[in-house]
């Protein structure tokens, strides 16, 4: 992109840090508000399986998230060996339990578990993550339930940083349905209003629909897979893709970088999320954000009750 001397103008860096500290100081902010109109305050349980050292350290990040919010959470750690009944069983007596407003289940689960299973026997007024059918049913015919906070931490980060989506071409690189499905539904619904593409492996000329996006979103897993040939002028950029590579300077041997080449999108860019500080800190501060929003309408029900 060239500024108005037809100099080389790099893009506008998206600040994850900055807005999901922004979100979580809200979320504490109206937490502490709804404790002192005397609610207790809201509870998140997780549910950790095994010893996977990332998935440990996602969730140690998560409970501090939660005590500096003043959300109450704990972790329930089972052996890699736990049986599926057994988990589901564990699943269910928390769906029980009216002291506990949000249920998360820490993925991937060992290979001898089906994942769905465990995500449908999750209560879909507990299920923080958005990952339940139910969860997901809604987002699709636009009616409120949980959005997974990834794409909701997406579609925020366009927000605050004041970037049009009405009317404009979104094109999404990557179909999961943990981040490509529900974005797209998301970005569908109104007031949001974007036109959307999503793209996958067996797309055609993928780089040319690319091309065609106003927002051109990464979700494929593999790093540096956007390159500035696949960018739009001015275009807003966002790289959900936390990929690993060998980096013998680095002490830890690897480095992390997204699924978009920064170094050479930047130069073409309008706005741009790095990696790491980009939309990972907001999977949090939307998770936060969906914790709270569990226990408010748990309390409305009771209070109908």
């Amino acid at each position: 992109m060239l500024d108005d001397n037809g100099h080389a103008k790099l893009a506008k860096l998206i600040d994850g840090k900055a807005i999901s500290r922004a979100v979580r100081s809200e979320v504490a902010e109206e937490t502490q508000r709804w404790t002192q109109d005397g609610h207790r305050p809201p509870y998140l349980a997780v549910v950790l399986v095994g010893d996977d050292p990332a998935s440990a350290s996602y969730v140690r990040g998560k409970a501090r998230a939660c005590g500096e919010a003043g959300i109450n959470s704990d972790t329930i750690t089972r052996d890699t060996s736990i049986a599926q009944d057994e988990l589901i069983g564990l699943i269910s007596d928390l769906n029980d339990d009216d002291g506990v407003d949000g249920i998360l289940v820490q993925l991937p689960l060992p290979d001898h578990v089906d994942d769905d299973a465990v995500i449908r026997a999750i209560a879909p007024e507990k299920d923080v993550d958005g990952f339940h059918p139910a969860s997901a049913g809604a987002l699709m015919i636009g009616q409120p339930g949980f959005v997974s906070a990834t794409p909701a931490g997406i579609v925020e980060l366009l927000e605050r940083s004041e970037i049009e989506t009405r009317g404009k071409h979104a094109v999404i690189i990557g179909r999961s349905n943990i981040v490509g499905k529900p974005l797209a539904n998301l970005l569908l619904r109104r007031g949001i209003d974007c036109t959307v593409t999503v793209c996958h492996s067996r797309t055609q000329d993928l780089p040319g629909i690319a091309r065609q996006a106003d927002t051109l979103v990464a979700a494929i897993g593999r790093a540096g897979f956007v390159t500035a040939d696949m960018v739009k002028p001015g275009a807003a950029v966002i790289d959900v893709g936390i990929n690993r590579v060998d980096d013998s300077s680095r002490e830890r041997g690897y480095r992390l970088v997204g699924d978009v080449d920064f170094d050479g999108v930047s130069q073409v860019a309008g706005y741009i999320t790095p990696v790491p500080g980009g939309v990972g800190p907001m999977t949090i501060a939307m998770l936060l954000r969906n914790t709270l929003d569990a226990a408010r309408s748990r309390a409305q029900v009771a209070l109908a009750d």
